[in-house]
């Protein structure tokens, strides 16, 4: 069996990193989403009608040398589908940026906007669909069309060791990318290990990631229902950077 090729250098996975943002933001795949992102952009929240809204599909963000992903359903309608950033503009990155930054993840509690000063630490934060879905809810064809993009990313993101899916609709996307089978049941705080490739040459299936670890998704109902507290996603995040050899925030 042949070596495996060498990683390709901090520049030019950047690079590439850029490139597929450039893509995710340009793509147009998908009928049904196009035009509910279009529409609702057009259809401002009154509480944002004088904001341009971002309405196209939203690249990840973060840390290129992360050690943790961080992957979530999809953009909101009238959250990252409005600023343009991953979690930001709604209630769940409103909990979402407070626990990374109580976690040592982020230098800020807040995402307001892009340019708005914040940054992540040995995290990078990504959705397993870029575009905003009606009811929050992509079909299968829709999935599968988007999980390319997730798959390109978490290869240029090779320092990842750990990835936090952020609700049942990522994890599955997670373990169909990374070959867990059978699938364990999906619970908060689970932990599920990912296996490794055939052959001491190849990378696993999710490249350096070897672990994922479960999260409630931080919505609006999860949190101010308590089925998800800062508690809560403070003990997931901490498990994440044990097991990422990350020092204690």
């Amino acid at each position: 069996m042949s070596a495996a090729p060498s990683p390709p250098g901090d520049v030019e996975r950047i690079a590439a990193l850029r490139l597929l943002n450039d893509e995710v933001t340009a793509c147009r795949r998908c009928d049904r989403l196009v035009r509910w992102r279009e529409q609702t952009a057009a259809d401002k929240r009154a509480a944002f009608a004088d904001e341009d809204y971002w309405g196209r599909g939203v690249p990840g963000f973060g840390d290129p040398a992360a050690a943790v992903v961080l992957v979530g359903l999809a953009p909101a309608a009238h959250g990252a589908n409005r600023t343009g950033r991953m979690f930001t503009g709604d209630r769940s990155g409103d909990f979402l940026y407070a626990a990374l930054h109580r976690c040592g993840f982020a230098n800020q509690p807040t995402s307001v906007r892009v340019g708005d000063g914040l940054a992540l630490r040995d995290a990078y934060i990504t959705a397993a669909v870029r575009c905003a879905p009606p009811a929050n809810k992509p079909t299968p064809t829709e999935r599968d069309a988007c999980r390319p993009f997730l798959e390109r990313e978490l290869a240029l993101l090779v320092n990842a060791r750990v990835a936090v899916a952020l609700g049942a609709f990522a994890y599955g996307v997670l373990c169909t990318i990374g070959g867990v089978r059978p699938r364990p049941r999906f619970g908060h705080g689970a932990i599920v290990e990912v296996p490794a490739a055939e052959g001491s040459a190849e990378l696993p299936p999710l490249a350096g990631i070897s672990r994922i670890i479960c999260s409630f998704h931080p919505s609006q109902q999860n949190t101010f229902t308590g089925r998800l507290t800062a508690d809560m996603a403070d003990t997931v995040l901490r498990d994440a950077r044990r097991l990422a050899n990350l020092a204690p925030a």
